[in-house]
């Protein structure tokens, strides 16, 4: 085996089914779910048209910083749904992908990208409707040698990300919802919506108990000095 220039076939993948239902649901409320130790650092942004969320199972690649050889290939090997999820090391300085690479993506029916590095052609990635996440911009373009590898782990900010996991993003960021969670964390996060649903009701209402602010407070043993 080729260290460091491998490309592995993705075993499984999370459903299509279940990534739609968990795009119904904010990525806080599937953060919170997930004891808010999970998540890609707010590097990550979204450079797509507001309102979008992104849903799908990851397709993972990790290349070196500015060379995108291995994700033409991911683009090529993509399944409708797909995620492609880029650890290009965080590095800012040449670009990973641009309008081209996202043109090609779509006609595959790829759900979007999540770059840990830059892009280019924003104007053109926002009006595409693809769902778009990278940690910066430049208009430097991208080498196209390797090395690189697809459907290995990666990690960004301390996100593990195994190929088929779920990726969801909005505009709060992206989260991965490892596969063999995703049926738990699902009732979890939708409980937890249903429960903000309840609360923002009584917000409106006026019935909402604020009591448990001064009950906190009083067992740190606040002060309260005039």
């Amino acid at each position: 085996m080729t260290i460091g220039f491998t490309i592995h076939k993705r075993k499984t993948k999370v459903s299509s089914e279940l990534a739609m239902r968990f795009a119904k649901l904010p990525v806080a409320n599937i953060s919170d779910s997930m004891s808010r130790i999970t998540a890609a650092g707010p590097r990550l942004r979204p450079f797509h048209a507001k309102g979008k969320v992104m849903a799908g199972a990851a397709l993972t690649v990790k290349t070196r910083p500015g060379d995108n050889l291995l994700v033409h290939k991911a683009i090529d090997m993509a399944e409708p749904g797909d995620v492609i999820v880029v650890d290009a090391g965080g590095d800012l300085t040449n670009s990973i992908m641009g309008e081209i690479m996202v043109y090609l993506a779509q006609e595959k029916g790829v759900a979007g990208f999540v770059i840990n590095g830059a892009i280019r052609d924003i104007d053109e990635i926002h009006d595409s409707g693809i769902g778009m996440f990278a940690a910066g911009v430049t208009h430097r373009g991208p080498y196209k040698d390797g090395p690189g590898e697809i459907n290995v782990p990666v990690s960004i900010d301390g996100m593990v990300v195994n190929p088929g996991d779920l990726i969801v993003g909005d505009c709060d960021g992206v989260v991965c919802v490892p596969q063999e969670q995703v049926e738990a964390l699902l009732i979890a996060a939708e409980a937890k919506q249903a429960a903000e649903k309840r609360e923002i009701s009584a917000i409106r209402d006026g019935s909402v108990d604020r009591t448990w602010v001064d009950k906190l407070l009083d067992s740190r043993g606040v002060e309260y000095v005039n």
